[in-house]
């Protein structure tokens, strides 16, 4: 049986977000994985979120729980996925409705890496392409 590729990796991972459960999501990262987004990007500052993560499950506590305060019906369609070694580039494109009704569309690029002997992904980069400012607020649960 081959092991999987960097790309099977990252695009599991992926598929692992979709079902909210973040014991699932934490296995897919390294007990030491960063999660880095621009500064005061407009999700870090509507949920009043840092946008620097550190460790599995704060990253997974956000993907599974937090970031639904600010987007429903979340929809994520892959645009393009370039892996090189230990790195794999996703590129999306992120559609949702936000808290007041509003539609959310946005196009990302998420930058993995993942360290040697590994399955586990250990940092990711984000950068959307539209910083947009988002006056929502978010939903409490």
């Amino acid at each position: 049986m081959t092991s999987p590729t960097n790309k099977d990796i990252v695009l599991n991972a992926w598929q692992t977000f979709r079902t909210r459960d973040a014991t699932l999501i934490a296995a897919a990262f390294a007990p030491d994985a960063e999660w880095i987004a621009p500064g005061r990007n407009a999700t870090a500052v509507a949920l009043d979120h840092t946008d620097h993560m550190i460790g599995a499950e704060a990253i997974a506590r956000f993907i599974s729980t937090e970031m639904h305060r600010l987007f429903s019906e979340i929809d994520i369609a892959f645009r393009a996925v370039h892996a090189d070694g230990d790195s794999v580039i996703v590129e999306e494109r992120m559609r949702a409705i936000l808290p007041g009704g509003k539609p959310y569309d946005n196009d990302y690029s998420c930058s993995w890496s993942r360290r040697a002997a590994s399955s586990r992904c250990a940092n990711t980069w984000t950068r959307a392409r539209a910083g947009r400012w988002c006056s929502e607020k978010p939903r409490r649960e």
